[in-house]
């Protein structure tokens, strides 16, 4: 009878033979296998997975240009092209390209963000500032940026002037569109409810819109930094005698491949590290939403 209600424990714990006879040795293993997993998600979820995506796509450069043996001259090896940095920073010439470049960005960065907001401040808040406002931006931002480069230069010279309002014109246009986007979308409960609590347009515009609006506007900011290293090589074409985008164009002139992947490479980084500032800002200053993932 014993025998029996043994037989019939270890069936209801669902337990098969080895189990039965090893006792808590099959917990064991499915312990160990959830202690697996976990530290799978936990490699997964963290923050170093980011640079999976460009590591994979390093090793397969490298095995391209290994198996196919390719030319240096057609498709430099990312060593190649590494040691061509180096030599560049050694001498001095990616740094005073990448300092040149820098200002022009930020300059640019900086006119544009604030033309921007103002501009989808006054056609947000006002029906009369959209009628006046929105419509001409609409048609300014199909205007393509390269077919602008020769009124630039007229109108502001082959200096650096042109090269800054040409990348302010381009980032004006996600900054509006997204702003003017983030101020009407703002919940008219939440307006109402600070009418309730006895704000006035000032402090609605403060406490309730501009807050609500932030989101878009960060999106506009991504937006922006990204346009403004994609128009600094046609502003750099600009009578340029320094400048990553003058780096390019030379290195394309002499038929300098390797040059040309490290300042493709120092853009794309550039890149990067632009859409890492904004995040930085967005985990700062959306804080205060419960449905914001840091």
């Amino acid at each position: 009878m014993s025998a029996v209600a043994d037989y019939e424990v270890v069936v209801g714990t669902g337990a098969g033979p080895d189990e039965a006879v090893s006792g808590g040795s099959g917990r064991t293993r499915r312990s160990r296998s959830r202690g697996a997993g976990d530290v799978l998600r936990a490699v997964w979820r963290s923050r170093w997975t980011r640079f999976g995506g460009p590591l994979i796509l390093l090793g397969l450069w490298q095995l391209a240009v290994t198996i196919g043996h390719t030319p240096s001259v057609q498709m430099p090896s990312p060593s190649y092209v590494v040691s061509t940095a180096r030599h560049l920073l050694a001498d001095g010439t990616l740094e005073a390209a990448l300092v040149a470049s820098l200002r022009r960005v930020v300059l640019g960065l900086l006119l544009g963000i604030s033309i921007g907001t103002a501009l989808a401040l006054a056609s947000g808040l006002s029906r009369v500032g959209e009628r006046l406002i929105d419509p001409i931006m609409h048609m300014f931002r199909t205007m393509p940026v390269l077919a602008l480069l020769p009124l630039f230069i007229i109108w502001f010279g082959i200096g650096e002037k042109a090269k800054v309002f040409l990348i302010a014109w381009a980032v004006i246009f996600p900054i509006y569109i997204n702003t003017y986007a983030g101020v009407r979308s703002v919940d008219s409960r939440l307006v109402e409810a600070g009418r309730v609590l006895g704000l006035g347009r000032g402090g609605l515009i403060r406490h309730v819109i501009l807050p609500g609006a932030l989101p878009q506007f960060l999106t506009g900011l991504r937006l922006a930094m990204g346009i403004s290293w994609l128009v600094l090589v046609a502003a750099e074409e600009i009578n340029a005698t320094s400048g990553l985008g003058y780096m390019l164009i030379n290195a394309e002139n002499l038929l300098q491949t390797n040059v040309m992947f490290v300042g493709l490479l120092v853009y794309s980084l550039l890149g990067l590290a632009s859409d890492v500032i904004v995040r930085l800002i967005e985990r700062w200053a959306l804080a205060w939403r419960s449905s914001f993932v840091t």
